[in-house]
């Protein structure tokens, strides 16, 4: 065999084996949440039977503690599917938020923390400066106030500017060296920026007073991250007012899948149990953090302030609370998470705790709403499937959890925060 044939069998091999052990590590069981479901088939029955039509993906994890409270998990899994399209939404802000708090950590700057003010200019076409923010204590933006804002309310301009931190290109490459590498973080979220507008981010500083503390110039991504083939997704679409009978393309859209959602919702909750590789490097006050805010309610933040009726105690919590505002809320439970929901797109990748049991358990999940397969018509069905899926599903797993039989007791202090600000 010549030198040349021997080199492509070799990687040959070592393809096969990464892809052995890619599938191990995904090896789901696809029977369990199927049959769960089928027992309510009131609350189920049409989503099993149209699973194709609402591409739903449902991945749960259970969570098993020794007698050191060492966590282990067993995953199952509902068409779940790397290659089928779905718009992650507001989902995309999370691993910005963690970003986030890493890049500055990374940084090794003396002063420079997620609370120093943070100013945005603006140096190419669509691109806007941030000086000031009325909603937070002292009145200027920061990494840490656009983070809470993310996390209890998922406001778009906060990631946005997150995104402009992390630029487009390293904010992609980071995912991808740490294992995340079917994600494409494409665009700034509702303001309607092309492909050159988005590659390009804005100028950014750090303030502590007059003293510039860091300075990081526009940046140009230099990579392409859109889909490298088309993705078309329905029967049609509005443009302006006129219906063009074309499916809609989401080849220079965000992509996020779930098994990714959860695996960094798993490195953020639980870093002991992961793989180095795929941590963040984030300090104990970074991680103190991120469980407050993926766990407060709005309504009891004082900064922002979120006041009834646009903002209620269940708010962006839809697994186990569907869109209900008047559901009165477990004092026991919390849940650590973040949603999204775009172009008929629902989703939630949470950690769902029950304080007073031990329950706990990962649950993430997307299906589209969307039964004329029109497309930015604004016409939805969010409210008559979406959100009571959403709830309903939370619902089932969290009883099938308060029944399964656990060897200890899980012990979750670490998860228990004071809200007050």
């Amino acid at each position: 065999m010549n030198k040349q044939k021997t080199k492509r069998t070799l990687k040959l091999i070592a393809l096969l084996l990464i892809t052995s052990i890619m599938t191990q590590a995904q090896n789901l069981d696809t029977d369990f949440l199927p049959k769960l479901m089928a027992t309510k088939p009131e609350q189920f029955k049409d989503i099993l039977d149209n699973a194709d039509k609402y591409r739903v993906q449902i991945l749960y994890t259970q969570i098993n503690r020794d007698k050191k409270n060492r966590p282990t998990f067993k995953s199952y899994g509902f068409r779940i599917n790397n290659s089928e399209y779905f718009y992650p939404a507001s989902t995309v802000k999370f691993p910005a938020s963690v970003m986030a708090l890493e890049k500055i950590n990374q940084l090794h700057i003396k002063g420079l923390t997620k609370e120093t003010p943070m100013f945005t200019g603006a140096e190419y076409e669509r691109h806007t400066p941030v000086t000031k923010d009325s909603t937070a204590e002292n009145g200027l933006p920061s990494v840490a106030h656009y983070i809470k804002k993310i996390l209890m309310v998922s406001d778009n301009d906060a990631f946005n500017r997150l995104y402009e931190f992390l630029g487009q290109e390293a904010f992609n490459e980071t995912l991808h060296q740490k294992g995340y590498e079917h994600s494409r973080i494409y665009h700034r979220l509702q303001v309607g920026m092309n492909r050159e507008q988005n590659r390009r981010t804005n100028p950014i500083q750090f303030k502590e007073g007059n003293k510039v503390l860091y300075e990081q110039p526009m940046v140009i991504s230099e990579k392409n991250y859109a889909s490298p083939t088309p993705i078309l997704v329905g029967k049609g679409y509005m443009k302006g007012d006129s219906l063009v009978k074309e499916p809609f393309a989401f080849t220079d859209k965000n992509f996020f899948p779930l098994l990714e959602q959860q695996g960094i919702l798993k490195a953020v909750l639980f870093p002991e149990a992961i793989p180095t590789k795929q941590r963040f490097q984030l300090t104990d006050s970074d991680y103190q953090f991120l469980y407050k805010y993926m766990s407060q309610m709005p309504t009891e933040s004082t900064y922002p302030k979120y006041e009834a009726p646009d903002f209620y105690p269940t708010y962006c919590k839809f697994l186990m609370y569907g869109s209900h505002k008047d559901d009165v809320v477990n004092p026991n439970i919390r849940i650590f998470n973040k949603v999204g929901d775009a172009y008929g797109f629902l989703l939630d990748n949470a950690y769902i705790v029950d304080f007073s049991t031990g329950v706990e358990f990962m649950l993430t999940t997307v299906l589209l709403c969307n039964n004329d397969e029109i497309f930015n018509d604004d016409h939805y069905d969010y409210e008559t499937v979406g959100f009571p899926f959403m709830k309903n599903l939370g619902q089932l797993i969290y009883d099938f959890e308060s029944t399964r039989p656990r060897k200890y007791k899980a012990d979750l202090s670490k998860f228990k925060m004071s809200y007050d600000k």
